[in-house]
C-alpha cells in the first residue's frame, strides 16, 4: 500500500460521501439532529480544508495498492484541532467497501502514519465513534491507546 495526494476530481467524489458519513455518525451518536446534517458536514469540511487538497499542513490522500488501484482515503491535519504540540489528527481513514476485510485498513493506517512521520510530527491522534467496532479493533490492535473517553446514558 502507498499513499499519493488525492487528485482534484477524486476530491469531489470524496468530500460528499465523507459528509454523509460523517452526519450519519453524528445522527446516530444523538449530536445532530438529521435534517441539515450532510449539509452541515459539507460546511464543516469546507472551513477546514478551504483550498481543497491544496490546504496547508493538510495531508489528503489516496490509498493505492500494488497494482496501483485506488483502495483508500485518509485525511490529516498536520496541526491538532485543539493545539496539541507534535500531534497530528486522523479526520478520516476508509478502504473501499468491496475490499474491506482483506487488511487494507491496516496497510493504509501504516502508510498514512509514515506519511506523518516523515512531515516531522511525533503522534497521530483520532476520534472513533462508540459503535464502530471495526474501527476501534484496528486502532487497538495498531498500538492506539484511549486518551480520553466521552459516555452517555439515555433516561
Amino acid at each position: 500500500m502507498t499513499v499519493r495526494m488525492m487528485a482534484p476530481v477524486e476530491y469531489a467524489d470524496w468530500q460528499r460521501d465523507i459528509a454523509e458519513a460523517y452526519a450519519e455518525e453524528q445522527v446516530t451518536a444523538g449530536r445532530w439532529p438529521r435534517e441539515g446534517a450532510v449539509r452541515r458536514a459539507l460546511e464543516e469540511n469546507a472551513a477546514a480544508l478551504p483550498q481543497g487538497v491544496d490546504t496547508p499542513r493538510m495531508l489528503v490522500l489516496r490509498g493505492v495498492d500494488a497494482a496501483g488501484e485506488p483502495v483508500g482515503r485518509a485525511w490529516v491535519g498536520l496541526d491538532h484541532p485543539r493545539g496539541a504540540p507534535d500531534v497530528a489528527f486522523l479526520y478520516d481513514l476508509e478502504v473501499v467497501e468491496e475490499r474491506r476485510g482483506s487488511g487494507l485498513g491496516r496497510a493504509l493506517l501504516a502508510a498514512v502514519e509514515e506519511e506523518v512521520r516523515q512531515a516531522g510530527v511525533g503522534a497521530l491522534e483520532l476520534n472513533v465513534f462508540g459503535p464502530n467496532v471495526v474501527a476501534i479493533s484496528l486502532y487497538d490492535s495498531a498500538g492506539y491507546e484511549v486518551t480520553t473517553q466521552q459516555m452517555r446514558k439515555s433516561l
